[in-house]
């Protein structure tokens, strides 16, 4: 009832009401102030999203994530892919870093042996996707498995004469080869035809990676390379070691299958393709050789060259 001043609160209790206020006493500021930004649904304790990843973390501790396969940023680690040039490498004995092997890989002999030895050397293995591999490898074909070597470790250009131990000895050298694939090639040519060793330039001149690992099907792992600070000078150390120096040259009068060097102590040198033997390179061979090729051709890789050059000389000393 309108009037009725025993209604409860219609009445306003003396000093109930609030005088008069100076200042906020701080009171807007810190009503702008905030509690700050509102946190994130996984740090908050009751929240679904931190109940499923509290649920998760615990899951991981009963059982550890496969570690995913990461490619050492220090440069000077390599990596060799390919079945047989892995195989080639566990093989020798070469230290290596690490395995890389793809999840389901199809198996066979290369690999079955790569894994025995692997496990018998207790080298660190690690299980990757194919797309892991892909990526780890930069799209190379790798066949399933990869591993990772350390620098190669060349030798001295005199040292390669130490590692014959019957007949005489028979190693290429390299003017100007930058390519990586020949270089490969060459050395896998090299191990088939008995080649106690190469000899590369220091300088502008390719040298052993994990290119060559795969190009030459392991063969770096069996034929020592040498790095020569001047090819030159080493070739006139072979001469003073009792060795002939023969260059390879297309226009070259003399052809290989005629050579009568090929049963003495021998260094092959071979040019790049453009530019062939450098001048100071020719003017220290003992003899210019060359394959007969058609006239419609005008020259070969170096790579092929040097093959067909060391069949030829194993066919002379093997028929007399």
């Amino acid at each position: 009832m309108a009037g009725n001043s025993k209604r409860r609160g219609a009445v306003r209790k003396a000093g109930s009401k609030k005088g008069p206020q100076v200042g906020s006493g701080g009171q807007r500021r810190r009503g702008l102030k905030g509690r700050g930004p509102t946190p994130k649904a996984t740090e908050r304790e009751y929240h679904p999203a931190a109940k499923r990843a509290a649920a998760a973390a615990k899951r991981d501790e009963r059982q550890p994530r496969r570690a995913q396969p990461q490619r050492q940023t220090t440069p000077d680690l390599e990596l060799v892919t390919g079945r047989n040039a892995v195989l080639e490498v566990v093989r020798a004995g070469t230290p290596v870093e690490r395995v890389y092997l793809a999840a389901r890989a199809e198996s066979d002999d290369r690999l079955s042996e790569v894994l025995r030895t692997v496990t018998a050397r207790h080298l660190p293995l690690v299980e990757a996707t194919k797309g892991e591999l892909d990526k780890l490898t930069d799209g190379a074909n790798h066949q399933g498995i990869a591993i990772q070597v350390p620098p190669y470790e060349y030798t001295d250009p005199a040292a390669l004469l130490d590692r014959v131990a019957g007949g005489p000895p028979l190693i290429v050298a390299l003017d100007g080869v930058t390519d990586p694939h020949n270089l490969g090639a060459v050395l896998r040519s090299a191990g088939a035809f008995g080649v106690h060793g190469v000899v590369v330039p220091e300088r502008r001149a390719a040298g052993v990676t994990a290119t060559v690992w795969k190009v030459s099907a392991g063969a770096a792992a069996r034929v020592p390379v040498a790095r020569a600070t001047n090819l030159v000078r080493a070739l006139q150390d072979y001469k003073k070691a009792g060795c002939f120096v023969v260059g390879l040259d297309g226009q070259a009068s003399t052809s290989v299958s005629d050579l009568e060097l090929a049963t003495e102590p021998l260094v092959v040198v071979v040019g790049s393709e453009g530019k062939g033997l450098s001048r100071l390179v020719r003017e220290t061979c003992d003899a210019i050789a060359g394959i007969e090729i058609s006239s419609r051709v005008e020259s070969l890789n170096a790579a092929v060259a040097t093959g067909i050059s060391l069949y030829e000389i194993a066919r002379i000393r093997a028929t007399r």
